[in-house]
């Protein structure tokens, strides 16, 4: 079965993004980046709620088009209608359902894009595999929680760091299973 992978950037006090979703503070260069950007190759599919995909807008994403061309993608969503979809493009209702089907479907593991409510929601019903942190050393101090309001609790256990520049660091926890 394919896992799903949170992999995200967040600061020090577990933001993804701050006030009205500035995100100018995130490291945006460096041999991290490089590692992430790499790291999207291995992917062949990623999900994301609504607000993550119109997020993409303000940085040229035009609505119905991937923003991730190699990828397949499902933006979750009640409300998102999209004219001039690109094939590569599905909204569909958020359901455990349909999670469940994309997980036992063929290919790659599935790359989380974005967080808060979506996030959070798969968190509540443990559906989120793996957590891979892209640590910014910043202090944001509101705007995005990294699983929104989720009140979930688990005890993780590190089982990868990456060190790279500029005070990044990469850290992987698998998600035990509680459903």
């Amino acid at each position: 079965m394919r896992k799903i992978m949170y992999y995200v950037a967040a600061s020090l006090d577990g933001y993804i993004s701050g006030p009205a979703n500035d995100i100018s503070l995130f490291k945006t260069e460096g041999s991290g980046v490089d590692q992430y950007l790499q790291d999207l190759q291995e992917f062949d599919t990623v999900i994301m709620g609504r607000k993550t995909y119109e997020f993409g807008y303000d940085y040229g994403l035009k609505p119905g088009q991937p923003a991730y061309p190699h990828m397949d993608h499902y933006i979750f969503t009640h409300s998102l209608q999209l004219e001039n979809r690109h094939k590569k493009v599905q909204l569909a209702q958020p359901t455990l359902e349909k999670i469940d089907t994309l997980k036992r479907g063929n290919g790659s593991d599935i790359y989380l894009c974005g967080g808060g409510i979506f996030a959070g929601w798969l968190l509540d019903n443990g559906l989120i595999d793996v957590l891979k942190i892209k640590l910014n050393p910043i202090i944001l101090g509101a705007g995005v929680r990294l699983f929104g309001a989720s009140i979930t609790q688990y005890t993780l256990h590190l089982r990868e760091r990456q060190l790279y520049d500029h005070g990044l660091q990469f850290l992987t926890y698998d998600l035990p299973k509680y459903r």
